[in-house]
């Protein structure tokens, strides 16, 4: 038996920042679809509209939701996973080619795809291939023996062998797991071990097996060319090999899209990969885009602290550089980047399905929440919405406590509301409806929809970025340039007005957006409380 050699390292996290330093003349060469100009919408299925009232979300009731999604302005749909599994989050698959029951069917997921389509949105869903679940035939098939068909599907060690992974007992910021390595009988913990780097009920697959690999490629293919999804979010992307494997790695995910692009030239791979930028960078040649999460904890941290930081994960937890400005981090990180992927497309967020809210960890602020929002769509990077955060949906960890049910309308008239868990945060009480905010014009739902609008126009979508210095640390500022527009943005992190010098902005006179009242004359500027406001040159 071939068994993959293992150590497991320190996880030093950060990932992608990134954006155009350079101005860029045209879209991607490598694909039909502009994916600079799309803004996505990332959707727990679980909690997002249950169609037949069982109380757990599904299909249909996605399906019944596209025109909220079209009319908000989302160009894509990502979806969390939804195959079969034992866990409420479904991450520990059991069957790689099948529609969890619970959600519907594969027809179902059919029409929801050609529905999607019909509005011009795209449908990426979660793949997750680092692992498979414990409950998999798979799994079950290769705990039987050495000489079990899939005993090579996964890593195997005897507890002598790997004593000193073991003793480690650290986590990393993507997995609270001390333990990667798991006894196969609990009652015999000195026997043989398998390895899961998450936990031990999601064992990891061996990709030194040209068989497994094989195996998810099939798998891939299957959902690209007979279902009709348009791409894939690949889940712990940088752990299908150990940390001191990298470059296999990086190999694989090479390999992984050019299969993938066999029978969709345009498909669309967004990677998990939490690691500093020089870690992270030469991923960036097996996908279209890779998460910034050093940018959402920047973004969120310059807001409460009232001050412009530049955050850069390292270790277990944040590097804080007061004196950055966000454009010349911007700016200094793409070419590591485009280094591997001259195509490469930056993703910026807020928050995730594994991250506390935006709205929670803005103390439910909705000025600041607000600005958050603004500055999300300003900056550079494809944009993604975690289901809610439009509407100030609240939640702290634990997991489920930041995938409640979506409120659509009032309990007693929400026909779509599903009901699978006790909710501790997102209620009626604390947050307002999308019917209710659909009818109030300074609603978040209806920032939300200005700034996407905002964020289709090619100057921010695809713009250049450079620093506009006032001087002021509690002010980001900056400018956007494509082709021959360039527009000024302020945003004020401060939670008093500020008064700055016009002639900063000498040039940029043409009003484009604001969020608050501005008040502008020859010689200064003033934004009130949180404020912000674009002017075109």
């Amino acid at each position: 038996m071939k068994l993959q050699q293992l150590s497991i390292a320190i996880l030093g996290l950060a990932i992608v920042t990134s954006c155009t330093s350079t101005q860029p003349t045209q879209k991607d060469q490598g694909s039909s679809i502009d994916w600079n100009k799309k803004v996505f919408y990332e959707i727990f299925v679980q909690s997002f509209a249950d169609s037949n009232d069982d109380g757990i979300g599904d299909i249909p009731g996605m399906t019944s939701k596209l025109d909220y999604l079209s009319d908000l302005g989302i160009d894509a749909i990502w979806l969390m996973p939804m195959s079969p599994s034992p866990s409420y989050h479904k991450y520990d698959v059991t069957d790689y080619r099948a529609i969890h029951p619970d959600y519907g069917t594969m027809d179902d997921f059919k029409t929801f795809i050609e529905e999607a389509h019909k509005r011009n949105i795209k449908v990426v869903m979660d793949f997750v291939i680092n692992h498979s679940g414990y409950d998999h035939p798979w799994f079950q098939d290769a705990m039987t023996g050495p000489d079990a068909k899939y005993r090579d599907y996964y890593v195997w060690a005897d507890k002598d062998s790997i004593s000193a992974q073991i003793a480690k007992k650290e986590t990393s910021f993507d997995s609270d797991n001390i333990r990667q390595w798991h006894p196969v009988d609990e009652n015999n913990p000195v026997g043989e071990h398998y390895y899961g780097f998450f936990y031990g009920g999601m064992p990891d697959l061996n990709y030194d097996n040209p068989q497994v690999r094989a195996e998810m490629y099939d798998a891939g293919k299957f959902w690209l060319q007979e279902v009709g999804v348009d791409g894939f979010r690949l889940d712990a992307a940088k752990h299908i090999y150990p940390d001191d494997r990298a470059t296999d790695s990086h190999a694989f995910w090479k390999e992984f899209k050019n299969e993938m692009e066999k029978v969709n030239p345009d498909v669309y791979l967004i990677g998990e990969v939490w690691a500093d930028a020089g870690t992270a960078s030469p991923y960036a040649a097996g996908f279209t885009s890779l998460f910034n999460f050093d940018r959402a904890f920047s973004i969120l941290e310059s807001i409460n602290k009232e001050r412009v930081v530049a955050a850069n994960i390292a270790g277990h937890g944040y590097e804080i550089d007061s004196n950055a400005n966000m454009a010349e981090v911007i700016n200094t990180s793409l070419p590591w980047f485009k280094k591997y992927n001259p195509e490469f497309v930056e993703a910026s967020f807020l928050s995730n399905h594994d991250q506390n809210r935006v709205a929670s960890v803005l103390g439910d602020d909705e000025s600041k929440i607000k600005l958050s929002a603004s500055l999300l769509f300003t900056l550079p990077g494809t944009p993604y919405i975690y289901y809610g955060e439009e509407i100030g949906m609240l939640g702290m960890k634990p997991d489920e406590n930041i995938r409640e049910p979506m409120l659509w309308e009032k309990s007693g008239a929400d026909e779509m509301r599903t009901s699978w868990m006790e909710v501790a945060y997102t209620t009626d009480e604390s947050v307002n409806s999308v019917a209710t905010q659909q009818k109030n014009e300074i609603s978040i739902l209806n920032h939300y929809k200005t700034l996407i609008g905002l964020k289709k126009q090619e100057v921010f979508s695809r713009g250049n970025i450079q620093h506009l210095d006032f001087g002021n640390s509690s002010i980001i500022a900056f400018t956007r340039s494509y082709g021959k527009e360039s527009v000024a943005v302020i945003h004020n992190l401060s939670s008093k007005s500020v008064e700055l010098d016009n002639t900063t902005l000498k040039g940029f006179d043409s009003l484009i957006w604001k969020e608050g009242e501005i008040v502008r004359t020859a010689a200064m500027i003033k934004l009130p409380a949180r404020g912000s406001v674009a002017y075109k040159k």
